[in-house]
């Protein structure tokens, strides 16, 4: 596990394995950062030629390598560009931060000078400098023998130089940075898991230990309970698989909190698509159907651990969704935990079914504000793609707050609507309504679906997060291949943000 620690001294002269310096893209090449100046002077001012020998430009991303030959106590400089000095932002620096440990994988100490960079506010720096290089350093083990142990391992150590070391402020924003990246680490772990390990009681389990170790309270609901409770959709999704579903409730209490904010996550620990069965390469990562619930838990978690002044309840309805002769089929009708009757015609459209249960069962308790996170539809992907979530809610300045907090806390989300004349499409000709709907669209049909089991006057969001949940591409910034914890930091930081309204 990487650690991380602050030292305001001269990095140049700390005994390190790695020095990290930022730089931008200029008009005659890289343009060095002002945590590079003491590095520069002794290397003889002459850092920047020889990275532009290697062909570093200082472009967004970039990395790399040179050796000091003793000219500092580091052994090496890691360069990493921010691109253009007038795009450099904390999201910029958070991801060189990422890029640069992750170029240092194999290497036991890092220092690193980005959180001086120029043009940001040194707290807004540090804390992407910090987040950045812990997130950068994930690494899933889990499953890896010892002798396939080819791969470099992450860095162990990071040394942030700051002007104080000693300031509450900074010594603050280690303890933040420290809880949530390592809630951004369990919701990757949970998502990276392989299905067959992590059925809805085993995710319900992790739920049980890790939100109660944190401080938070936690209820499980099993079967007998769902189906005494006529949870329709839940049962009805889990009914075809062996393993039973689960309903998990998490609450962290604050005594002089006012508000409550309310936090539903979709908990599909596989998905096969049902009896409407998907193709088999896009059941490859379907291991990843649980990314919303492993958002919820973890975010709970460190809440409880940051202890914001307001109420904050988690709801984690999972199931596993397969195909068997107890399957739900197409044309089936299920009665909601609401009481809604919904004509299920495409039973690979099944998360909306689970989350309708939990979004009801949630609002019963009446919370200010009410948000799901969801991978719901691939029709996210085309419309946003594999990087950016989409949000949808019945009240604008919450999904305008989402989306705000969102970009504090470095996760692209973009605002979408709920256009009236969709909703004509889930209308059933035997049922109240039917899981699926016009196909152009299919992200905010599936918003309009959501939409039904949440209470008039009850303020509500849904966040779609089916690509940003997991990377099937490249390691790029401080995001892996794989689960990326997707929704943790967002949710962290509403819930900060709502905190102090």
């Amino acid at each position: 596990m990487t650690t991380v620690s602050l030292n305001s001294a001269d990095l140049s002269t700390a005994k390190l394995d790695v020095l990290v310096v930022g730089a931008t893209k200029g008009p005659k090449g890289p343009v060095l950062g002002a945590g590079a100046a003491a590095a520069n002077k002794a290397l003889k001012g002459k850092l920047a030629a020889v990275l532009t020998d290697l062909g570093f430009t200082g472009a967004n991303g970039e990395t790399a390598r040179v050796t000091t030959f003793g000219a500092t106590a580091a052994a090496t400089v890691l360069a990493v560009g921010l691109g253009a000095a007038e795009e450099v932002d904390a999201e910029r620096v958070r991801r060189a931060a990422g890029a640069a440990v992750r170029a240092a994988a194999g290497s036991r100490t890092l220092g690193t000078t980005l959180a001086f960079t120029a043009g940001l506010d040194p707290e807004e720096a540090l804390r992407a400098t910090l987040e950045g290089s812990l997130l950068g350093s994930y690494d899933y083990t889990s499953y890896r023998h010892a002798s396939m142990e080819g791969r470099k391992k992450p860095v162990q150590s990071v040394v942030v130089g700051v002007p104080d070391k000693k300031s509450k402020s900074a010594i603050a924003a280690v303890k933040r940075a420290e809880a949530v990246t390592a809630a951004v680490a369990l919701a990757r772990d949970l998502t990276n898991a392989p299905p067959g390990n992590l059925h809805p009681s085993d995710l319900a389990d992790v739920a049980l230990a890790e939100c109660t170790k944190a401080g938070c309270t936690v209820e499980v609901m099993d079967e007998k309970a769902l189906r005494k409770g006529a949870y329709g959709g839940i049962m009805g999704v889990g009914q075809g698989s062996a393993n039973p579903p689960r309903l998990v409730r998490i609450s962290y209490t604050h005594p002089k909190a006012k508000r409550t904010v309310a936090l539903v996550g979709k908990g599909i620990t596989f998905d096969s698509g049902g009896l409407s069965l998907k193709p088999a390469a896009s059941m490859e990562w379907m291991k990843s159907d649980m990314a919303g619930a492993a958002a919820v838990i973890a975010s709970l978690a460190a809440i409880a651990k940051l202890k914001p002044v307001i109420n904050v309840t988690g709801w984690v309805p999972t199931a596993e969704n397969m195909p068997s002769g107890a399957a739900i089929r197409p044309g089936d009708v299920l009665t909601m935990y609401s009481g809604k009757k919904v004509e299920v015609l495409n039973t690979d459209a099944e998360g909306r079914l689970i989350l309708g249960d939990a979004l009801w069962r949630a609002g019963e308790e009446k919370p200010d504000l009410l948000i799901d996170a969801a991978t719901l539809t691939g029709a996210q992907l085309v419309a946003l793609g594999t990087r950016t979530a989409g949000v949808m809610s019945n009240d604008d300045d919450l999904r305008a707050r989402i989306v705000a907090s969102a970009a504090t806390a470095g996760e692209a989300m973009w605002p979408m609507p709920l256009p009236e004349e969709l909703r004509k499409s889930i209308d059933s000709d035997i049922a109240d309504i039917t899981n699926t709907g016009d196909r152009y669209g299919g992200m905010l049909v599936a918003g309009i679906f959501l939409r039904e089991f949440v209470a008039e006057g009850q303020k509500w969001a849904h966040l779609d997060i089916a690509g940003p949940a997991y990377n099937n591409d490249v390691p790029f910034g401080y995001t892996p291949k794989g689960g990326t914890g997707a929704a943790v930091r967002t949710f962290i930081q509403l819930v900060e943000d709502e905190a102090t309204r």
